[in-house]
């Protein structure tokens, strides 16, 4: 479905992906994990054209993609949620959820997407009308899903999704991951929380350095000794 071979990225003279190969199969769950700077991000942004690879192919099913604009990744079927709960905080949550359907001309299946977003999603129903900044952090997260779903991708990355969420908002947002991916949506996922991570995906990769290390199911990695006592406290 997607595929990275010896793909190089980075930021001006800052190389962050040195090469990096790996691949995303029809209706899995895939983890990157790894350590700050181990280019997890970047890899991600490389994917959905908001970084441009230097060298290196990217494909996505069997047709090259690297060089793309966003707007042309997006349209192919991959979507990208990223880091920080990027809402657009003057818009009303409802205007926001019409953004992540920008590219469809469906308007009845926009209007019936964003009544399936406020059945998953109930409190965006009862904010609908409200500014999306004045949302909680916890309710911004659900809404920057909501948003990336409304495109209805076939490929949905997630980068950091309970970064900065209290406990009970981190298990809420595992679940709904859980679901999306349940529901036939290929996942492709960067976690902080890297045993939460194992325990949810079907593959995972271990970044270090602008490479990956090691790959492997997850129950492989959890399994590994050396990746416990790196990344998971010396334990599962």
């Amino acid at each position: 479905m997607l595929r990275l071979e010896g793909v190089r990225a980075g930021y001006g003279r800052i190389e962050a992906l040195a090469g990096v190969t790996m691949e995303v199969r029809p209706g899995e769950l895939v983890s990157l994990i790894g350590a700050n700077g181990a280019g997890k991000s970047t890899t991600l942004k490389t994917i959905s054209g908001l970084l441009q690879p230097s060298a290196g192919v990217l494909t996505w099913d069997g047709e090259p993609i690297g060089g793309l604009a966003p707007r042309e990744i997006l349209a192919r079927g991959i979507a990208h949620c990223p880091e920080g709960r990027r809402v657009f905080p003057q818009l009303s949550v409802r205007e926001n959820l019409e953004m992540g359907a920008l590219l469809r001309r469906d308007r009845a299946g926009i209007n019936a997407d964003i009544e399936a977003m406020y059945g998953r999603f109930p409190r965006l129903r009862e904010r609908m009308g409200q500014a999306a900044g004045t949302l909680s952090g916890g309710e911004q997260q659900m809404l920057a899903i909501a948003r990336a779903l409304m495109s209805r991708p076939r490929l949905v990355m997630f980068d950091e999704p309970s970064l900065g969420l209290a406990p009970a908002l981190v298990d809420a947002v595992f679940e709904i991951v859980r679901d999306i991916r349940a529901a036939g949506t290929t996942v492709l996922m960067v976690e902080q929380n890297a045993m939460a991570a194992l325990r949810l995906c079907d593959r995972a990769y271990l970044m270090e350095t602008g490479h990956v290390v090691r790959e492997g199911t997850g129950a492989e990695l959890l399994a590994s000794a050396d990746v416990r006592d790196a990344y998971l406290g010396g334990g599962v």
